[in-house]
């Protein structure tokens, strides 16, 4: 055998152990973009499920919503009259000590009152004097957006 052949063969085989060794210097992407869609359909589905649970019918207004810097407490007052705390029922005179103990003793948190559109005006403001005459002062009133209907004039 000659010089050059052995050369050669040489260079054959270390190109082989080159090509066997060589590291993939690209990211696989595919795995991701799986555990990613896995997440999206997860929160899709999980989205609805967060609202408050009493079904009840909100007034409408055109009112712009308020911003929230802390989770504000829920109290809510159904057609037939039934007051909940957040989804918890409760009667009205066990309301306030409730309120208190979710509270901690802080008057300054937020308490939004939601009432079916069908109930009398003086079933809110006596659950609103309730709450206002326990000494809290942060209550507002939840309502519904007013979807304006377009006219077709034909």
């Amino acid at each position: 055998m000659s010089n050059k052949s052995i050369q050669r063969i040489n260079s054959l085989k270390f190109s082989r152990i080159l090509k066997r060794n060589k590291t993939i210097s690209q990211i696989n992407v595919t795995p991701m973009v799986d555990v990613m869609l896995v997440l999206l359909v997860i929160f899709m589905i999980t989205a609805p499920l967060l609202k408050v649970g009493v079904p009840i019918n909100l007034p409408k207004t055109k009112a712009k919503a308020l911003p929230e810097d802390q989770a504000p407490l829920s109290v809510t007052i159904n057609k037939e009259e039934k007051i909940f705390v957040q989804n918890t029922e409760i009667s009205l005179e066990k309301l306030i000590p409730k309120l208190v103990s979710i509270s901690k003793n802080r008057n300054d948190r937020k308490i939004f009152i939601r009432a079916d559109e069908v109930l009398s005006y003086g079933k809110v403001v006596e659950v609103m004097a309730l709450i206002t005459s326990a000494g809290f002062n942060k209550i507002a009133l939840v309502t519904d957006f007013e979807i304006k209907k377009i006219n077709d004039n034909k």
